[in-house]
């Protein structure tokens, strides 16, 4: 959940909350008061009535409500000493009425002549009570456009408040290293904001000079290995030439000059991780796999050949994604070469094209490999024979993290499974 959506929701709730407490109180309330006015309506009705009864004693006979919303009855002087001022809501026939009607109601007892009475009084609140409902319904709309106000309000406040941040965001995720040249920057007043900006463009120029320093490395370790290594192979090689020197010398020249030539197989290998790792790949384009398949199948057919290796291509579907082409053709390389190179006598390699998967499977030696360990660098397997620099899978793998592929080894059926899914099949 964004930040600005995270927000609002607690504003939202809060506000929210705090209305409705507010409403039910506002709404008790204005009902407490209404009561309380009635109630002193009554209260007034019962003393004109106890007077009149001073000067009238004819009323004291009157023991149901007519007009004048009261009624008598003589009552035990126990009963009257009980009784205390009640009032309550009820419902009532009134006159020329013909349903029920509320009302509120006053129930107490006097004394008069030494005799004890109950005296019931009674008033109308069809009024009231239209007040009352006009009154819940004018609460629950101010209610709800005080909350649909308070959001879109906020909505809108709070949008504005952020929009550099998102537009700050948007900046640094745009940016990428070696080829943007301006840091990402926010206009804007707000204190936390511009120590963001403070932040995280420090953090980027360390990156940067970080960066620089890395690649003008690779650069330097690529002359400055390279170098040596070629000078050493090519007086060596001189020295064969010469040939006078003794076989086991020759053969230990030799040996030496294989221990070189995988010292610069194992330096290029490293060189090209660490330019995969450091993201040194832009040129983008949409790669037919289908083509690439091809085109290293015919690279490598005299090498198939050699090894007695059968090769079957199953197209599905045109596979094409958008990445660089020279990494296309090296975990394609990598994939075709490691199966015919670790494959049995006379065995087999399939290769599946589908919609958006690439399958190589190769015959076994022996059985599953290592799955958890099989794309670390320097890894091998049982064969300790085999002249590999132990980093062919782990180049893969750091081609596919930067693409972000799946890349996934199982076996099945006696055969080693190497299965790559694209996520940006065009």
């Amino acid at each position: 959940m964004k930040l600005l959506n995270k927000s609002l929701k607690y504003l939202s709730v809060s506000i929210l909350l705090i209305v409705t407490i507010w409403s039910i109180i506002f709404y008790i309330n204005m009902l407490d008061e209404i009561h309380d006015s009635i109630d002193d309506g009554l209260e007034n009705y019962k003393v004109l009535i106890l007077q009149k009864a001073d000067t009238d004693s004819t009323i004291l006979k009157k023991n149901y409500f007519d007009e004048s919303n009261y009624a008598i009855r003589e009552v035990e002087e126990k009963l009257a000493i009980k009784m205390k001022d009640r009032y309550s809501d009820t419902l009532m026939y009134m006159l020329d009425e013909d349903d029920l009607e509320p009302v509120r109601m006053l129930t107490t007892a006097f004394e008069h002549q030494g005799h004890f009475y109950e005296l019931r009084v009674i008033n109308s609140m069809v009024e009231e009570d239209d007040l009352i409902e006009d009154l819940f319904w004018s609460v629950f709309w101010l209610y709800v456009i005080l909350v649909v106000s308070i959001i879109l309000i906020n909505n809108i406040v709070l949008r504005k408040l952020w929009q550099p941040f998102y537009n700050f965001l948007n900046q640094v995720t745009r940016f990428r290293l070696g080829r943007s040249r301006e840091l990402p920057d926010i206009n804007t007043d707000v204190k936390e904001f511009s120590m963001l900006k403070n932040a995280v463009n420090t953090l980027l120029q360390h990156s940067m000079e970080t960066y620089q320093q890395q690649k003008q490395f690779i650069e330097n370790a690529s002359h400055e290995l390279q170098t040596p290594l070629a000078i050493a192979t090519s007086k060596l090689e001189l020295l064969l030439e010469k040939g006078n020197i003794e076989n086991e010398q020759a053969e230990n020249i030799a040996q030496v000059l294989q221990i070189i030539e995988r010292l610069v197989r194992l330096n290029k290998s490293l060189l090209l991780l660490t330019k995969i790792e450091n993201k040194q790949f832009f040129d983008q384009q949409n790669i037919s796999l289908n083509e690439v398949i091809k085109q290293t199948l015919l690279d490598l057919e005299e090498f198939a050949t050699f090894k007695n290796t059968a090769i079957e291509v199953h197209e599905e579907a045109d596979l094409t994604v958008e990445m660089d082409p020279a990494l296309a053709n090296i975990i394609v390389s990598n994939l075709i070469r490691n199966a015919i190179f670790h494959n049995m006598p006379h065995g087999q390699v399939r290769v599946e094209i589908k919609t958006d998967a690439l399958t190589v499977s190769n015959t076994a030696k022996s059985g599953p490999l290592e799955a958890d360990k099989i794309f670390n660098r320097f890894y091998k397997s049982t064969d300790k024979k085999s002249e590999g620099t132990g980093l062919g899978l782990a180049i893969m793998k750091a081609i596919c993290n930067l693409y972000d592929f799946n890349v996934s080894y199982y076996f099945f059926d006696s055969k080693h499974c190497f299965e790559i899914r694209f996520n940006n099949v065009k």
